[in-house]
């Protein structure tokens, strides 16, 4: 192990191996890294544990510097894991380029079914023991980290001394279709209120997707910027300060050139740092399947429901006189034609788009029955989370204790400092 210090804080790296298949422990392993935290002044000390879990599917933990947003709060009182979740940032990747290592698409599809919550949850079990001895620990879920500690409540609550979840209490029932269908009015609200906060964007916004109509538009990288990936610009709608960097990034799409007005560079920068998959794969690969369970195949259900949405048509709005609308966070088959880092995994997303198999993630009885201390914050109207569907988990999850704001956006643990958290320590222990 290697430890080292940024202010405030002394970080330890660690490395753990588990099965890839938690039904074969004698099989293949694949390794976890994670990150302990722990204030400076209390290296030796006896505290408890907390892990985060990351937002996602398919990003590695934040990488805080010193006792930036929530970690200060928390590391007064725990040693903190920031765990990257299998295939994220250092533990063993899946992307385009190590995926062939498994063989062809089939081989592929196979090795990602063992990447969602199910799997997570028995990762942090195994490593739970290892790190505390056998001590419950504390779970903090942010987003899909909150999908993960719901279904840690469902499979292992023996291990779990509390849970706080932000922005993540998912529905227990809901397949991806109804998902979706719910979340595309949510995301035409936040399109809705952006448009009446800069409504100078919304000539902006057609004059670029009209653009991009009449000239084919490769960004650096080689990603190819059609109107419809223009319109997934609108994922930035769910953070705080999301509708101010959408329209800051709007504000300068054109230059003159010789030739006619052109996309900036800096502009085509920009957009291609927000869309492009190549860090986070996984997100578009599994991000359908985490709401499967076992009730037929999500079948791009995104994609299809927002058939049954015409306004948000690129070609139609741009064929009116009406505002371009945005969307959020969906995946479509033409993500995997458009991004070069999904290109190669096309074969193996229709695959895992058609799969069947998915087993239930949460027990509803179980969690009826809880006795662990869990504290969510809902965030009204959360673009990224239902919150209709987030609020009836919390009525059929025992010992739960909700949070309702509009105060913050699904970003709100981070973007409010130490509040969030301190709010749900005090609303897990009874102190609020």
């Amino acid at each position: 192990m290697t430890s080292y210090r940024q202010p405030g804080v002394v970080l330890t790296d660690h490395r753990f191996t588990v099965p890839l298949d938690h039904t074969d422990p004698s099989g293949e392993r694949i390794e976890l890294y994670g990150r302990e935290v722990v204030a400076a002044g209390q290296v030796g000390a006896d505290l408890p544990w907390l892990v985060y879990l990351e937002g996602g599917p398919g990003f590695g933990a934040r990488r805080f510097v010193g006792t930036q947003a929530w970690l200060g709060r928390a590391v007064r009182e725990f040693r903190v894991l920031l765990l990257d979740q299998r295939g994220t940032g250092r533990s063993t990747p899946a992307n385009r380029q190590t995926l062939p290592l498994r063989g062809g698409p089939r081989a592929q599809a196979d090795h990602l079914a063992h990447f969602r919550a199910d799997s997570i949850v028995r990762d942090c079990e195994l490593i739970r023991r290892r790190l505390t001895g056998g001590a419950p620990w504390t779970v903090l879920g942010q987003s899909f980290g909150g999908f993960c500690a719901t279904h840690y409540l469902s499979t292992a609550p023996g291990g779990l001394r509390t849970v706080l979840i932000t922005g993540g209490l998912p529905s227990l029932d809901a397949p991806a279709d109804d998902v979706y269908r719910a979340a595309y009015p949510r995301v035409q609200r936040k399109v809705e209120a952006h448009y009446a906060r800069y409504p100078q964007d919304v000539e902006r916004a057609r004059r670029i997707a009209a653009h991009l109509t009449e000239h084919r538009t490769v960004l650096p990288g080689g990603y190819v910027l059609t109107p419809e990936a223009f319109q997934s610009l609108g994922i930035l709608l769910g953070s705080g300060d999301g509708s101010h960097r959408l329209h800051y990034l709007l504000e300068n799409a054109f230059v003159r050139t010789p030739t006619g007005p052109a996309l900036s560079d800096g502009f085509q920068e920009e957009v291609h740092a927000a869309l492009s998959f190549a860090g986070h794969p996984l997100y578009a690969l599994l991000h359908e399947p985490i709401y499967a369970q076992g009730r037929g195949p999500t079948a791009w259900a995104a994609e299809r429901v927002r058939a049954e949405f015409p306004q948000f048509d690129a070609g139609k709005a741009l064929a009116g006189d009406g505002p371009l609308l945005f969307t959020g966070e969906t995946i479509h088959p033409w993500h995997f034609d458009v991004d070069p880092a999904l290109r190669p995994l096309r074969e193996t997303a229709e695959l895992l788009a058609a799969r069947t198999d998915w087993p239930a993630l949460y027990d509803a009885g179980r969690l009826a029955a809880n006795t662990v201390p869990v504290a969510a914050a809902v965030y009204h109207d959360d673009m990224y989370v239902d919150t209709a569907h987030s609020l009836a988990t919390a009525r059929a999850v025992g010992s739960l204790r909700t949070w309702v704001t509009d105060e913050y956006e699904h970003d709100g643990v981070r973007a409010s400092g130490h509040r969030v958290l301190d709010r749900l320590l005090a609303l897990a222990r009874g102190e609020a």
